[in-house]
């Protein structure tokens, strides 16, 4: 029972649309405006920095949240279990016609509780790559490229490994309309500057 409350929970807190409800508060509905996507970036872009910062905090906690109640409640691996739910939730969120985000905050969260000395690695990075290059895109997918490598090298069980491998690829794969629009030169670089960034 404690198993099924466990990765039930880890699905619900993964699908609460921070983004959106954020978007909603403003007027605003996020899947008609700038990306279309229910993700912090978009919120950033949409409506400014301090939303886009809050709403991924928020994403990165409900991640995270979802590992540590189901290290609470189960026994490996089944954190590893709720950690996917989450992500699952996040992407594919029941309330909204399973049409959400693309993952990356909550994928992150849930590495602080599972692989800290990964996330410890990659949390960092990305937002040095993101102030570097003012790619949302690129520092996402070089994080997720290099978790599965980082995993393995700090000897994390292969169960971990593989789960590092799986949410790799997923991320890889809800960003394949940003590496296409990388390589035509296309892709659309974040604003890092105070108040209100234009919608792109």
């Amino acid at each position: 029972m404690s198993i099924a409350a466990a990765l039930v929970l880890a699905y619900l807190l993964g699908s609460i649309p921070f983004a959106y409800l954020a978007g909603r508060v403003r007027g605003v509905d996020l899947r008609t405006v700038g990306s279309g996507n229910l993700g912090a970036t978009n919120v950033f872009r949409t409506l400014g920095r301090s939303w886009g910062i809050g709403v991924m905090v928020l994403d990165i906690a409900k991640g995270l949240a979802a590992v540590l109640i189901a290290r609470a409640l189960t026994d490996d691996p089944w954190p590893l279990a709720a950690a996917g739910l989450a992500i699952a939730g996040h992407v594919f969120p029941v309330w909204l016609r399973f049409k959400g985000g693309k993952g990356v905050a909550v994928a992150a969260g849930a590495m602080l509780g599972l692989m800290p000395l990964v996330a410890a690695v990659l949390v960092p990075a990305w937002f040095v790559v993101v102030v570097l290059t003012r790619y949302v895109s690129v520092a996402s997918i070089a994080c997720a490229v290099a978790c599965t490598p980082l995993a393995a090298l700090f000897g994390y069980p292969w169960s971990y490994v593989g789960f590092a491998a799986l949410a790799s690829a997923a991320v890889l794969v809800r960003h394949r309309g940003n590496i296409q629009r990388l390589l035509r030169g296309t892709e659309n670089r974040i604003s890092l500057g105070r108040g209100r960034a234009p919608v792109t």
